[in-house]
């Protein structure tokens, strides 16, 4: 095992290393910073000194010399709109991302592990068509397009919700968060809504598919012979044998919701890393992009790292080496 821990932190490191290089490289040639921060009435000159106090007109390999020196130290620079570090503003909208995202894991496998087991286990049944129609339709339909209908029906129309913001906070080991009020709560409900959506269609087609394919085997068999009760059947031996699929899958779709939150976030109002993504690519305020997208690729790296062990804690015959 110490062997295989040291073989995917040097792998960690490669990755998190080629990940600076694209990102710095996409960067440097998208947009030209300077012309967002300037006045509009700015000479020649005023451009080339604020071109010089952000270091632009440096060589580009120099450049990424002490981005990657900064990086080392945990400095992913100052936000040019903010005026303050950049990590520090990742950071400060991080709990409001992870929070959204908690929610809408937390409903995706409240409905899809029960409709997943359940249409595997009778396929041909109305409610397992009714409930593959429905995941398909989950699937098909886009996000913005799904949180605006529920602004409009539940928010709108209805008045039962309220349609963004984060509403109220209640701190807990000094981090705030929404669902610890009743307000804060009911500000959560429509956007995790939507960004489970997606997530929730996929588990369920692919839990039903591994739930199919595991009731085909022999031990399956042995256990209906033994008399095993369905439902023991179902959750306790098919659901712990095709979880191993599932858990690759939901993990990667954990660092997708937490990476790709943007458009819920940005539909909602909601003050997560997405929103603050969104806004600043509008001003180019590209050491907070810079430094979201390498926080991002490293909980990608870490989520992935994670199911590499969850995997052994599934099925002990899986061998990490």
């Amino acid at each position: 095992m110490l062997k295989y821990l040291l073989k995917r932190l040097v792998q960690m490191i490669v990755v998190l290393f080629t990940v600076s290089v694209i990102v710095f490289l996409v960067m440097s040639f998208t947009g030209d910073p300077v012309l967002m921060i300037v006045p509009p009435t700015a000479t020649d000159a005023q451009i080339a000194e604020a071109r010089t106090a952000l270091g632009l007109d440096r060589p580009l390999w120099v450049q990424y010399g002490v981005f990657l020196q900064n990086l080392l130290r945990g400095d992913l620079g100052v936000s040019y709109i903010f005026k303050r570090p950049a990590l520090t503003l990742i950071v400060e909208r991080m709990p409001a991302t992870l929070e959204l995202v908690f929610f809408s894991v937390l409903l995706s496998l409240a409905v899809a592990l029960p409709c997943g087991v359940y249409a595997g286990a009778r396929p041909n049944s109305p409610f397992s068509r009714a409930v593959m129609g429905g995941s398909l339709l989950g699937i098909s339909l886009p996000s913005f397009w799904v949180g605006i209908l529920l602004i409009f029906y539940f928010a709108v129309e209805k008045g039962l919700l309220p349609s963004s913001g984060r509403g109220a906070t209640a701190p807990l080991f000094g981090i705030p968060f929404a669902f610890l009020t009743w307000d804060g709560f009911r500000h959560i409900v429509l956007p995790a809504v939507t960004l489970a959506l997606g997530t929730l269609a996929m588990l369920i087609r692919l839990i039903r598919a591994q739930i199919m394919e595991v009731m085909r085997q022999d031990f399956i068999r042995f256990a209906r012979a033994k008399g095993v009760s369905w439902r023991s059947l179902f959750f306790s031996h098919a659901l712990k044998n095709a979880l191993v699929p599932v858990v690759t899958v939901f993990g990667m779709q954990i660092g997708s919701l937490i990476a790709f939150a943007t458009v819920t976030e940005t539909i909602f109002a909601w003050p997560g890393m997405g929103k603050l993504l969104v806004d600043s690519i509008n001003t180019a305020d590209r050491p907070v992009i810079v430094a979201y997208l390498m926080i991002v690729a490293a909980i990608f790296v870490l989520i992935n790292f994670l199911v590499d062990i969850v995997y052994t804690l599934i099925d002990p015959r899986i061998d990490l080496r």
